[in-house]
């Protein structure tokens, strides 16, 4: 496949040469190939495609009406009221999954880690959507599934076998969530997601809303296991919106150890302000992905499938303005994702790395019109053709080839 006039991270224009999944040429654009294009890529911003490596879609109300918010505060509050209303509507769960995996695929997304509720009331119904979605668009998009114990794995009795039952029926991620808070009791509930996550060889996920020091305590328990287990590599905190605010010397320890045990991070561009700071995260060599979280859900109306939005939000809460560092939002929002997804991906290698369009990647691209990366994310284009795995699979936000 040969796509044209392109400009790569919005470098000078190029055409690219697709060999089967994977760019195998890139050479200055030549206006007089336009009859052999395949792709006419029309000036617009060649970019890697978008990676979400922290979306619910099984909590997603995607494509139904907006309903009023009845949340209660706190993550068990906010669970029973998923849990009360959940099965509230007419449309069939597994299509509201399908369609806003869809959606986000129309968007430019091509790489998803979902989670997957897995507990006593839905039991492996959440799950199961997920994965037939998974399986619906496995030609238009990577998607890891994570079984994930939402309501906590020590409360009610049942949820460990259930957990364990997922992972036999193919989920890729083993899913924990807030070890002391919410379980009270991190060593027991820690010692079952490693144990599962060895017994079944699959990696860790780590959804971590404790505050200071006690957010603190836990990724240390985590840290420990990570090292004692040899589980390097295999590891990802996701959200963790309170570890900066301990202290310096505290931030700096924790990425350290993330550092030097591969710990990945996952973070949804929270409105707060505790946060390990993502330049020193990707400074020191930590693999950082960005994700949507819920999809206007009975957590929270955000969420609308788009990436790019959420690469503005990024770039904002961390009151980045300068261009490379707008543009670091965006590698993180992209092959930062794909690192945590698969370490044959390239990583983001400092606030000047922008992989993944160059010979050998693999074609996993997004075209939008931009006149700069930055721009692109300040003005959140629509026009975009989506690649993956070397053919088009949407274009002008829908998705073809189905």
């Amino acid at each position: 496949m040969l796509i044209s006039d392109v400009r790569p991270w919005g470098g000078d224009a190029v055409d690219l040469v697709i060999e089967g999944s994977r760019i195998s040429e890139v050479r200055p654009h030549d206006a007089s190939a336009a009859a052999r294009t395949d792709v006419d890529g029309r000036g617009r911003l060649a970019l890697p495609a978008f990676s979400d490596v922290h979306v619910h879609l099984d909590s997603s109300r995607i494509g139904l009406p907006f309903r009023p918010h009845t949340g209660r505060p706190g993550v068990w509050g906010m669970m029973l009221n998923d849990r009360e209303h959940w099965r509230d509507t007419d449309v069939p769960h597994a299509e509201i999954v399908a369609g806003t995996l869809e959606r986000m695929i129309a968007n430019g997304t091509t790489r998803v880690r979902s989670y997957a509720q897995v507990d006593i009331d839905c039991r492996l119904e959440k799950f199961d959507s997920v994965l037939a979605a998974k399986e619906r668009f496995a030609e238009h998009a990577d998607v890891q599934v994570m079984t994930f114990p939402q309501a906590g794995i020590l409360r009610e009795p049942g949820t460990v076998a259930l957990l364990e039952e997922s992972l036999k029926q193919g989920a890729d991620v083993m899913g924990g969530i807030d070890p002391s808070q919410l379980d009270r009791d991190p060593a027991r509930h820690l010692d079952i997601v490693f144990g599962l996550a060895e017994k079944y060889q699959v990696e860790i996920d780590i959804h971590l809303h404790e505050p200071g020091e006690l957010g603190v305590f836990s990724t240390e328990l985590v840290l420990e296991r990570t090292r004692a287990l040899g589980m390097q590599g295999k590891v990802t905190m996701s959200h963790a919106y309170d570890l900066g605010s301990v202290s310096e010397t505290v931030s700096r320890r924790l990425i350290d150890e993330f550092a030097e045990l591969d710990v990945a991070m996952a973070t949804v561009a929270p409105s707060t302000t505790g946060h390990l700071r993502l330049v020193d995260l990707v400074e020191a060599g930590v693999r950082v992905g960005l994700g949507e979280d819920g999809q206007r859900d009975y957590w929270s109306p955000y969420g609308n499938c788009d990436m790019l939005d959420r690469t503005w939000q990024l770039a904002f809460v961390n009151g980045f303005r300068r261009d490379d560092h707008v543009e670091l939002a965006l590698a993180v929002a992209t092959m930062g994702g794909a690192s945590i997804m698969s370490h044959a991906s390239p990583r983001v290698a400092g606030v000047g790395g922008r992989p993944g369009v160059a010979v050998g990647d693999r074609a996993d691209l997004v075209l939008v019109d931009g006149e700069t990366p930055t721009s692109a994310v300040m003005d959140r284009g629509v026009d975009r053709t989506v690649i993956h795995d070397g053919r088009v699979v949407a274009d002008g936000l829908r998705v073809v080839g189905r």
